[in-house]
C-alpha cells in the first residue's frame, strides 16, 4: 500500500493543518505526520522541503502531492467514499461545500484577531465590529446547517463532515477567547470540543514544546 503522509505545523498553533488532519483522520487512512514547528529561523526551509507552496498542511501519496486544507478533503472524500465525509443527501452536500468554501476564503477579521492558540486561555475582552459581524454571520451558518440538515446526529449535518473539520479551529477560538454563545450555536460548539478526534488534537497541542511568544501573550 502506498504511503501517505501529512505535513503539519504546529497543533497548538495551525488551523490549516488542524483541517486537513481531522479530514484525512475521518476518512480512515492511516498516514504518518510529519510536523514542522512554525515561526522558527529553519521554518521556512523545512516546508519547502516538502510544499511547493511554502505553507502546510501538504498530503504525499507516492507521487501525488497535495496542497491546501480543501484540497486534502477532498482527496480524503474520492479515495475513502466509505467514509461518508460529504453528506449523503445532495442538497445537503451542496451547502456543505458553500460553508467550506465560505470559511477557506473568509472571516479574516476573526483570523487576524483571534488567533488559534489551543492552551491559551482568555478571561474574555472586546473585540472589533468587523470581528462581531463575523461571529454573527458564523453563527447563522451553524444555525442554519443544525436546523435544516442536522436532524440526525449534534454535527451541522447529523453525522461528522468535512464541515465540522473546516469549522474546529472557530470553535477552538471562541472558547479561547470567551465568545459568548446560545442555544444550539452553544451546543454545537460543545459537540466540537468533545468530538474524539479533536480531544486527540487537543492533548497533544498541550505536550508540545514548541512556543510561539505573540500567540501565548
Amino acid at each position: 500500500m502506498t504511503k501517505i503522509e501529512l505535513v503539519i505545523g504546529n497543533k497548538n498553533y495551525s488551523s490549516w493543518s488542524l483541517r486537513g488532519w481531522l479530514a484525512l483522520r475521518m476518512s480512515g487512512a492511516q498516514f504518518d505526520e510529519i510536523l514542522v514547528p512554525l515561526d522558527r529561523p529553519e521554518t521556512r526551509a523545512a516546508i519547502a522541503a516538502h510544499s511547493p507552496t511554502g505553507l502546510v498542511p501538504l498530503l504525499k501519496c507516492g507521487d501525488e502531492v497535495v496542497w491546501d486544507s480543501l484540497a486534502i478533503a477532498e482527496w480524503s472524500a474520492e479515495r475513502y467514499p466509505e467514509a461518508g465525509l460529504w453528506p449523503s443527501n445532495p442538497a445537503a452536500r451542496a451547502v456543505a461545500r458553500s460553508v467550506c468554501a465560505e470559511m477557506h476564503s473568509g472571516f479574516s477579521a476573526l483570523r487576524g484577531e483571534f488567533p488559534m492558540s489551543i492552551r491559551r486561555e482568555e478571561q474574555g475582552r472586546a473585540f472589533s465590529s468587523e470581528t462581531q459581524k463575523d461571529i454573527e454571520r458564523i453563527c447563522e451558518l451553524w444555525t442554519f446547517c443544525r436546523e435544516k440538515f442536522g436532524q440526525d446526529g449534534p454535527f451541522l449535518f447529523g453525522s461528522a463532515s468535512i464541515a465540522d473539520a473546516f469549522f474546529a479551529p472557530v470553535v477552538s477560538r471562541f472558547r479561547t477567547y470567551r465568545v459568548q454563545l446560545e442555544g444550539p450555536t452553544k451546543d454545537y460548539a460543545q459537540t466540537i470540543l468533545e468530538w474524539p478526534l479533536f480531544q486527540e488534537w487537543i492533548a497533544v497541542a498541550h505536550e508540545e514544546p514548541f512556543k510561539i511568544g505573540k500567540y501565548e501573550e
